[in-house]
């Protein structure tokens, strides 16, 4: 089993900052690639970002020249920088990582998820 726990959501006004967290824990033998999530009411959930375990990224072009992702490998962590936050924004977003366990089974694995809120 792998746990992936997201930190860091909230409340922002419109053009504010905010800095998701993701930290794997459990049967890790070596996480692949990782990501980022959101749904937001009503809709579908739909990938915003995502980066291999050698850091080659992809975003979704609705956050593109705003949001950065990276990763600590030593750490099986995945990190989310927004900047010049939009109120459509506002969604759960949730951590994703395919992951290679002890028994090397392939799974996928999903947070929790963490409430982002922008303001206008």
């Amino acid at each position: 089993q792998v746990q992936l726990v997201e930190s860091g959501g909230g409340l922002v006004q419109a053009g504010g900052s905010l800095r998701l967290s993701c930290a794997a824990s459990g049967s890790i033998f070596r996480i692949n690639a990782m990501g980022w999530y959101r749904q937001a009411p009503g809709k579908q959930r739909e990938m915003v970002a995502s980066i291999t375990r050698g850091g080659s990224t992809n975003y979704a072009d609705s956050v593109k020249d705003r949001f950065t992702i990276s990763r600590d490998n030593a750490k099986n962590t995945v990190y989310l920088q927004m900047n010049s936050l939009k109120p459509e924004d506002t969604a759960v977003y949730y951590c994703a990582a395919e992951t290679l366990t002890l028994s090397l089974n392939k799974i996928q694995s999903w947070g929790q998820g963490t409430q982002v809120t922008v303001s206008s």
